[in-house]
């Protein structure tokens, strides 16, 4: 999972729920505690910018309770509680209190005895596809599988900590943070998407662009978008037009010739950027320039992020993203993640697969999105401007390719376990 909730439990009230968590609690330390064994660098601590001492002093886990009843949060989920259910790993303050604490865990109790699991880690060492292959290698261990048993019909491959010989460590001029994630009047909602929706808007832009079929993460990613950027425009009239990049979360372990293994542990995601120019605002132009831009860098680059000429190849990729940003002004900034095809729904820890799993998100212009349990829909976390929330959450294309109704009671079974997950 990554770094943010997930969960499991039943609900059970009384005496017998209660004890029904503490064996759930222990069990679950027990397991981490094995689990680590094989992901050790999750057990050292951060010693300097770039190294990790392997100390073994192990992950932090906690134990909150929460007052209230599991059915009342999932009958409308809002972020701002949302975030006291996930241990913050990455922040100074957590930083001072923990001692560089590498990974989080956090057991949620709510009054009814159902529990969420909040798994947190620095992103230093981890990206999604990493802390989604600890997750699993947990949940079976936890399962107290023979083989680790990976919960559906095959065995977990062991994690593969190869970076240093795929890409061998080289200092690095600093990156400058080119989003600015915290700001004042932030507000964050939860949109589902209908993807029986996106049918008929699938078939419309195949017909304008040709040679390639848009998946339904572009198409919904690209729905965000165009509302995001009209919102950004209206909230100021009068001001110039500006154009828009998109950073999106590449995955280069499947980019990369020969494939990187799933489990190969680390970072191994580039934020791709990609230029809209102020007149690209229709659906099509906005798929097909997302598109053209992860062919190119597929083709072009993400196969020379290896060897001893990979420093080389980071650094043009840094140097060019930096001129790209300098070459514009007043440039509208978003930055998104997919979770999606990420088999979270089958990580069972031994009581049932989880009802829910979803991210954190929370940071300005950032859109995090993900698979809904039975796929049928696609779960956006969008964060914006109070001012421009207001204006896109309103708007009509946006409205019209949405489940009408998405409260969780209304999309999962909320007597079943629960699994929340957060952002990266």
């Amino acid at each position: 999972m990554v770094d943010g909730v997930g969960g499991a439990g039943q609900d059970k009230g009384g005496e017998v729920g209660r004890r029904s968590c503490i064996s759930v609690s222990k069990r679950l330390q027990e397991s981490l505690s094995k689990t680590l064994v094989l992901f050790y660098p999750l057990a050292g601590r951060l010693k300097g910018p770039a190294f990790i001492e392997c100390s073994d002093e192990g992950a932090h886990f906690l134990e909150a309770r929460v007052n209230c009843e599991l059915i009342d949060f999932l009958q409308q989920p809002e972020h701002k509680f949302l975030n006291h259910l996930i241990p913050e790993t990455d922040s100074e303050t957590a930083q001072v209190a923990l001692g560089s604490v590498l990974l989080l865990v956090q057991i949620n109790v709510f009054n009814c005895g159902g529990i969420a699991i909040a798994i947190s880690p620095m992103h230093k060492i981890a990206d999604v596809t990493s802390l989604y292959t600890f997750v699993r290698t947990w949940a079976a261990i936890n399962r107290e599988e023979d083989q680790y048993d990976d919960g559906v019909g095959g065995r977990l491959a062991l994690p593969e900590f190869n970076g240093g010989n795929l890409l061998p460590p080289r200092d690095l001029p600093a990156i400058p943070n080119t989003l600015e994630t915290h700001s004042e009047n932030l507000t964050t909602r939860r949109f589902v998407f209908d993807v029986s929706k996106m049918a008929s808007l699938k078939a419309k832009i195949e017909g304008i662009v040709q040679n390639f079929i848009p998946t339904n993460v572009q198409l919904v990613l690209a729905i965000i978008l165009k509302c995001a950027i009209a919102a950004s425009r209206n909230s100021k009239p009068g001001t110039p037009i500006s154009p828009t990049v998109l950073f999106q979360m590449v995955n280069l372990r499947r980019r990369m010739l020969p494939e990187l293994p799933q489990n190969a542990m680390g970072n191994w995601f580039w934020p791709l950027p990609t230029l809209f120019n102020e007149d690209e605002t229709q659906l099509h132009e906005l798929v097909s320039t997302m598109r053209k831009g992860l062919t190119d860098f597929v083709n072009e680059k993400a196969n020379r992020f290896k060897g001893v000429e990979g420093f080389l190849a980071v650094f043009e990729c840094i140097r060019e993203r930096g001129q790209l940003l300098k070459s514009k002004k007043g440039i509208n900034l978003y930055r998104a993640t997919s979770l999606c095809k990420l088999p979270v729904y089958e990580m069972d820890f031994g009581w049932g697969k989880p009802t829910w799993v979803t991210s954190k998100g929370g940071y300005k212009n950032v859109i995090m999105l993900l698979d809904t349990k039975f796929c049928d829909g696609i779960e956006a976390w969008v964060t914006l401007d109070e001012q421009e929330m207001a204006i896109f959450e309103s708007d009509e294309e946006l409205l019209a390719y949405l489940v009408p109704s998405t409260p969780a009671q209304t999309m999962f079974d909320v007597k079943s376990s629960i699994k929340l997950k957060s952002n990266m």
